[in-house]
């Protein structure tokens, strides 16, 4: 048994689901927004880890699921609490619940994508640039501050730079211009990174255990995802194919990190360096499997059922 959990309308978790439909794999689906609708509980002793989880009144004994998917949202933002007291019972239950959940996946025996602890470290962007450069990739010349002054000091040093935050909530990437410099004060009160600019075609990554699909980017934006608004022309996507060795140092990397599934951003240079920019724990691939026709969801089906 597989469990998918997360929105069931939400593109990278129904393809998944759609792709264990093709090989026969059974799963089960943990919708968030119908939680007044399940109960779970589990325990840990001396005979291992059981439990159970009722959905709609259906019962799924824990020790059957033997892959995880999940890609939950942060459940205090679901419409059917909206309206609801923070201490109502039925937000009491929501948060139980998920509590309850997300504890089970740290410590079940199934294969998990991905266990929380080991998405944590997408939560401070330069935590993970130090464990990316000891698996062998460049980062970029980094300032992380709230100097105005230091600032200008980095863009004298390296020319171009671009801007982007340090936490794991996504921002959009900015060069550093004169508009910029207007507002430069206020980085005193938002500690803020900044990185010389790297030249180069940006490449995605996607490892599923031990396979590799990745994406050539070729656009004029600085942040490809926002091509559309940045330079008015949606960047194209093609599959392409990485050499084995950075296949493997992208695979050991994944692996490194404790995750059975990664969105690694890489940037090659003309003159063949490779940096890594990030590595995303939970990455919404279902974009580039659109653009690029990778078999990703595939993949990440066969995985959960122990195919690969």
């Amino acid at each position: 048994m597989i469990l998918l959990c997360g929105i069931p309308s939400e593109s990278p978790l129904a393809l998944v689901g759609d792709a264990l439909e093709r090989i026969g794999a059974p799963y089960r689906w943990f919708n968030q927004r119908h939680f007044e609708q399940t109960e779970m509980a589990f325990e840990l002793g001396d005979m291992g880890l059981s439990g159970w989880l009722e959905i709609n009144g259906e019962g799924v004994a824990l020790d059957s699921v033997r892959g995880i998917y999940s890609r939950l949202m942060d459940h205090s933002r679901l419409p059917e609490l909206k309206d609801e007291a923070h201490d109502s019972p039925l937000t009491q239950h929501c948060n139980a619940l998920h509590d309850t959940l997300i504890r089970w996946t740290e410590i079940s025996p199934a294969r998990v994508v991905n266990r929380i602890a080991a998405m944590g470290s997408n939560s401070s962007k330069p935590y993970q640039a130090q464990l990316i450069r000891e698996h062998g990739f460049e980062i970029p010349a980094s300032l992380i501050t709230t100097d105005p002054h230091a600032v200008l000091t980095f863009r004298e040093q390296h020319g171009r730079i671009i801007y982007k935050s340090i936490s794991g909530v996504r921002s959009i990437v900015q060069t550093f211009d004169e508009k910029d410099l207007a507002r430069l004060a206020s980085v005193r009160w938002c500690p803020t990174q900044f990185q010389a600019y790297v030249p180069g075609t940006d490449v995605r990554v996607h490892v599923v255990g031990q396979r590799v699909f990745a994406t050539r980017i070729e656009s004029e934006a600085v942040d490809y995802r926002y091509a559309k608004s940045q330079v008015g022309e949606a960047a194209r996507l093609t599959a392409t194919e990485l050499g084995d060795e950075l296949s493997q140092r992208c695979v050991d990397l994944t692996r490194a990190l404790g995750l059975d599934f990664s969105g690694i951003d890489l940037r090659l240079t003309p003159d063949e360096r490779v940096f890594c920019f990030e590595v995303n724990p939970c990455p919404g691939y279902s974009y580039f499997e659109a653009n690029s026709g990778q078999p990703i969801s595939m993949a990440v089906a066969n995985h959960l059922a122990w195919n690969d």
